[in-house]
């Protein structure tokens, strides 16, 4: 190495801007390791592109989230008590979902094909009919018939959360037993968003003349038990985030004055995961914040404090996954856009990227101690939006030169929620580039991490018999 680059290489650029290494990512020999796995050794057996999924994570942030929930209670002496649920939209997966269910949590349904994997968790005695199923979503037929039925059959903690004024004929109507309800007051939406509610839920001033015309006396019944906020851009500290829960708990004080059975606060939305090496958030603060909220608000009104609900996805799931790519050509266009071709698509793997500018954490396997370049990185489909040209923390794609030897290899990391469901995973996609190989690496049944195939790239004979040939 000359004098003149000595600092101009890849791992200089990151040691100069972020604390590194962190918690999930490390050199090794010069190759990145996640969570201590040698993606190196994963892509030499496996290949690329490749998908990860490495289970242990999901575990472990359930697990952090519940211990700095029960810090918040007793810091607060908060009576009542924590319950984490999953949001299964973020990944349906049969082994993200029991991976999760180890960990003693709960389920949030959206949709009515979600109750049929309930059924699935339950015959294979995942879980028992204690477990609390949040039902949310704007419901038709086939969902509300699913949630009767699971009422029906013992599923004591089934809480459907009634999204207008008329989903609850359907329950009276199918339902033969007493149960529980739950209502999504409707939020107002972000200054910055193109409509001021939310298209989901009740208003808030509709709901305490709802629950005295339809729900008051009919406790033998049917009891309201739960009040549900959903915020698009998640948990954050800022006025809009803080004005909208004061807004349902206020109502909550409302109602518990007339409404004892009331007993619950669902807190929708999320919190954030790291799409950068820069990322800071301090999750124990804001969740202090949220429980003193609380529990100001109900003593102030002399009410008992709710229970708290929160459905995590993305913080659940996210985490856990990487995509793996191989740089498979350079081009220089002009005299300044340099592109990096990798052997897949955005579009079609990581389609946030392109729908709505989502930002992952980006970075590369190898070649750490070339020099770097600004470049672009772009797809393989004939499209011009096939492309990622700027990181979180700024405006920019910075990777290093690839040189000789062994191709560049580059990881987006925690990109384990929505991206499957969203490209619809195995299905068609963007000029017939094939879904890449997935892996997953989990503990066996004797303890130990291994790793296996869950899904083969995907075959050009598969695509074409889906489209009809």
């Amino acid at each position: 190495m000359t004098k003149d680059n000595m600092n101009n290489t890849y791992s200089d650029l990151v040691n100069q801007t972020f604390n590194f290494p962190q918690e999930d990512f490390k050199l090794v020999n010069n190759y990145l390791q996640y969570n201590g796995q040698d993606i190196k050794a994963l892509i030499e057996k496996y290949g690329t592109p490749l998908k990860v999924s490495y289970l242990p994570k999901i575990g472990k942030q359930i697990n952090k989230a519940k211990s700095m929930f029960a810090t918040a209670f007793k810091k607060h002496k908060y009576t009542g008590k924590y319950h984490y649920c999953y949001c299964t939209k973020s990944s349906h997966f049969s082994f993200v979902v029991e991976e999760a269910l180890k960990n003693d949590i709960h389920l949030e349904t959206s949709f009515a094909y979600d109750i049929e994997i309930i059924k699935k968790l339950y015959a294979k005695k995942k879980i028992n009919k204690d477990i609390f199923i949040i039902c949310n979503g704007y419901k038709q037929k086939p969902y509300t018939q699913r949630i009767a039925s699971l009422l029906n059959s013992g599923f004591k903690n089934v809480v459907p959360i009634l999204d207008n004024k008329e989903e609850l004929k359907a329950y009276i109507k199918s339902v033969k037993v007493p149960f529980n309800l739950g209502i999504r007051v409707a939020a107002e939406e972000e200054p910055n968003f193109p409509f001021y509610t939310s298209r989901l839920g009740i208003r808030a001033k509709d709901i305490l003349e709802f629950y005295v015309d339809k729900i008051e006396g009919n406790e033998h019944r049917f009891q309201l038990k739960m009040l549900h906020i959903f915020l698009n851009k998640g948990i954050k500290d800022d006025i809009y985030y803080w004005s909208e829960l004061n807004k349902v708990v206020n109502l909550y004080c409302q109602l518990k004055k007339i409404c004892p059975e009331l007993d619950s606060i669902n807190i929708g939305g999320g919190f954030p995961i790291k799409h950068s090496l820069g990322f800071e958030y301090d999750y124990q603060f804001m969740i202090n914040e949220i429980v003193r909220n609380i529990k100001v608000a109900c003593t102030r009104n002399k009410v008992p404090m709710p229970n708290i609900f929160t459905e995590f996805g993305s913080y659940t799931v996210g985490e856990s996954m990487a995509h793996i790519y191989s740089v498979i050509g350079q081009k220089m266009q002009n005299d300044r856009e340099t592109w990096y071709m990798i052997d897949s698509s955005f579009i079609t793997t990581l389609p946030d990227t392109w729908g709505i500018g989502e930002k992952f954490l980006m970075l590369p396997i190898n070649k750490w101690d070339n020099e770097y370049q600004r470049v672009v990185l772009g797809g393989i489909t004939c499209d011009s939006h096939d492309y990622y040209d700027s990181e979180e923390h700024i405006n920019e794609v910075f990777l290093p030169k690839l040189g000789e030897g062994e191709p560049l290899y580059v990881g987006f990391f925690h990109t384990g929620a929505y991206q499957d469901q969203i490209s619809g995973y195995g299905g068609i996609k963007h000029c017939m580039i094939p879904s890449p190989k997935h892996i997953i690496i989990g503990h066996d049944k004797n303890g130990k991490l291994v790793d296996w195939v869950y899904a083969k790239e995907q075959s050009a004979q598969s695509m074409l018999k889906i489209l009809g040939y």
